[in-house]
């Protein structure tokens, strides 16, 4: 199975690739929010270095979210066109699962918090229990990376931080005295590629923002009163 990996939620641009003669690749295109300008030159460049035209792709997987709004729409449109263009299915995963099945598979065992940025002092956070598989405890939300600290400061459960928000916030995630950072950046490509040769295909694969646009907040509170 040819399958096309796409991760545009946090400011990294990037892609992975396996195809049917077993030749698997991830890459991080661009790392400063140039998603536009820098995602379908870069699949076209993937495809062919890989010799794949196109219409070889079977599976289409695209990180849904939540992260950043419009890197999100770039790669969920982008992974659309392709379905409609040339009929591969699609599957969607998300960042904070990726995050999750990083760490799981640099042989981390233990209660992990995957926190994505989401500015305006804000992180998207969701807890996992790593063992034999990956198991999500909760629902993703939005929370203040403080409360998050103090949440799991104050439990004194043993836990393990990954993401891109535990990383922007590192001195107050750092300080937990029960916590271990594990340092990641990027939802793990490798594991975008995995979930997708194994997860069904969805005939729509919708983003999970979690919370409205920043041009909507920011154009709401310029009209209040």
């Amino acid at each position: 199975m040819n399958i096309l990996a796409i991760e545009t939620a946090t400011p990294a641009c990037a892609l992975g690739l396996r195809t049917n003669e077993g030749f698997e690749v991830g890459w991080v295109v661009d790392d400063d929010r140039h998603h536009t300008e820098a995602l379908s030159s870069s699949i076209a460049r993937l495809l062919f270095e890989a010799g794949l035209r196109v219409r070889d792709l079977d599976r289409v997987v695209v990180d849904r979210g939540p992260g950043l709004f419009t890197g999100l729409r770039v790669g969920l449109a982008t992974a659309l066109g392709l379905s409609e263009g040339v009929g591969c299915a699609q599957v969607g995963v998300t960042s904070l699962e990726l995050l999750a099945h990083g760490v799981h598979a640099s042989g981390t065992r233990a209660t992990l918090v995957c926190a994505v940025d989401g500015r305006r002092g804000e992180v998207f956070v969701q807890t996992f229990r790593l063992d034999d598989e990956v198991t999500a405890l909760n629902e993703a939300t939005v929370a203040r990376p403080r409360d998050v600290v103090i949440e799991w400061a104050t439990d004194g459960t043993p836990v393990t931080f990954t993401g891109d928000g535990v990383e922007r916030y590192l001195g107050d995630f750092a300080a937990v005295p029960n916590g271990h950072v594990e340092h990641q950046l990027v939802p793990s490509i490798a594991a975008a590629l995995t979930l997708g040769a194994t997860r069904e295909p969805s005939a729509r694969v919708d983003p999970m923002y979690l919370r409205e646009a920043d041009a909507v907040a920011n154009f709401s509170t310029r009209q209040r009163p």
